[in-house]
């Protein structure tokens, strides 16, 4: 249900506007680098997998085929060898028509949700997102003030088509979706497609999680579905894809990209004109060049073999230290298991508090929420530590909680 005008939580002084996600998201980051402190809050890779050689070694590569020419400001739809690159790989992938027309490229798959925002959104106007959403999206669609309608992904109803005709547009995260990690059924994406295009809205399709395919595949994207019944020069549909390195490669290249009909990407490049003018085309071409060997394809195994060790070690640790508190589902990809408290009156913002004593952190649901409501459940990452340090981690989870309950009894 879309937040009434009159409602206090549709307004920027609302809780949650406040206490944002950027300030939890400035201490995770911050926290990263302190030893002392466990981490099970950002969405990390896991450090000792970077491909340090093999981005030297395409660093050298990129300069020997392009020189200067990958050192100098760029166009600022992204370096032309790329933008054919990941044109081409889209195309493979859906089976679509689709050109470097459709491909702008950006400063990781962040800026990309920033230049939506801009491009498409006033002050008031309505999104219906994924709920809970991702806080990284929130963030970035702040200064627009916008309303929220929840996604109903099995397209509930008049009053749900409604919110999606008034919508500048759906966002959704269907592949291990963040904070959830749950992966939306094929048929519920069928069904919202049809009802985008009823609707007349763009359906923005967040996918950084796909190459964390951790338990069996994640079948094809909501653009694949689109791009298969179109035809014509380059795809001109409803569906921006949001894509990125980030999780398969590095994080530090901040290559990612946008994918959509070529109104759209010049109207989104017109935006990122006045943001940065252009994006690293040295980190571009470098990226050209690992995806031009194939390494990305060959690095991913062991990215999922060590994710899966992880997270399942992180929810063995879960079941013994704090299943009389939460309960969760054992994601199939993605990074984050997300735990819900089995007491609605749990409070996740109070808890980190206390899990901040016991130097371990976490991402309190209320970031995920626009209006900061939902207090009752935990984002838990298990992608960046060994299974030893989430067991320690749990571990000093589950004594944050024993405080946290002590302070309420004492209350």
């Amino acid at each position: 249900m879309p937040l009434a005008e009159s409602d206090p939580r549709a307004r920027p002084a609302a809780i949650g506007w406040t206490r944002s996600g950027n300030d939890i998201t400035q201490q995770f980051m911050a926290a990263a680098g302190r030893p002392e402190i466990i981490s099970l809050a950002g969405g990390l890779p896991a450090a000792e997998l970077y491909p340090v050689d093999a981005i030297r070694a395409a660093t050298d590569r990129a300069l020997s085929r392009w020189g200067s020419a990958m050192l100098e400001y760029g166009p600022i739809e992204g370096f032309p060898a790329l933008r054919d690159r990941i044109a081409a790989r889209i195309a493979a992938a859906t089976g679509g028509r689709f050109t470097a027309e459709n491909v702008l490229l950006t400063t990781g798959a962040m800026q990309g949700l920033d230049l939506l925002g801009k491009a498409l959104v006033d002050p008031g106007d309505l999104i219906v997102a994924q709920f809970p959403t991702y806080l990284g999206a929130l963030d970035a669609w702040r200064p627009r003030q916008p309303r929220y309608a929840k996604l109903a992904w099995d397209g509930a109803g008049a009053e749900f088509d409604a919110a999606l005709a008034r919508a500048k547009f759906v966002y959704a995260v269907p592949n291990y979706s963040n904070p959830t990690g749950v992966l939306v059924p094929q048929a519920q994406r069928s069904a919202l497609l049809r009802r985008v295009r009823d609707a007349g809205t763009w359906l923005v399709e967040d996918d950084p999680y796909l190459p964390l395919q951790l338990d069996g595949s994640a079948g094809p994207s909501i653009l694949a579905a689109d791009a298969a019944q179109r035809a014509g020069a380059s795809y001109d549909g409803p569906v921006v894809y949001l894509g990125t390195l980030s999780k398969s490669i590095v994080p530090g290249l901040r290559v990612g990209w946008v994918v959509a009909e070529p109104g759209l990407i010049r109207t989104l490049t017109l935006a990122k004109q006045c943001s940065d003018l252009s994006s690293s085309m040295f980190a571009q071409a470098v990226a050209a060049m690992l995806l031009e060997s194939d390494f990305e394809r060959r690095h991913i195994p062991a990215i999922v073999a060590l994710y899966r060790q992880r997270r399942d070690a992180l929810c063995a640790a879960a079941a013994e230290q704090l299943g009389d508190s939460f309960e969760w589902e054992v994601p199939p990809g993605g990074m984050f298991v997300w735990m819900r408290a089995k007491d609605p009156a749990f409070d996740t913002d109070a808890l980190y508090q206390h899990a901040v004593a016991e130097k371990v952190i976490f991402v309190p649901s209320s970031v995920f929420d626009p209006a900061g409501a939902l207090r009752s459940a935990m984002r838990v990452n298990f992608t960046r530590n060994p299974p030893e340090i989430l067991a320690e981690g749990v571990r000093r989870l589950s004594r944050a909680v024993d405080r946290y309950r002590a302070e309420r009894r004492t209350a």
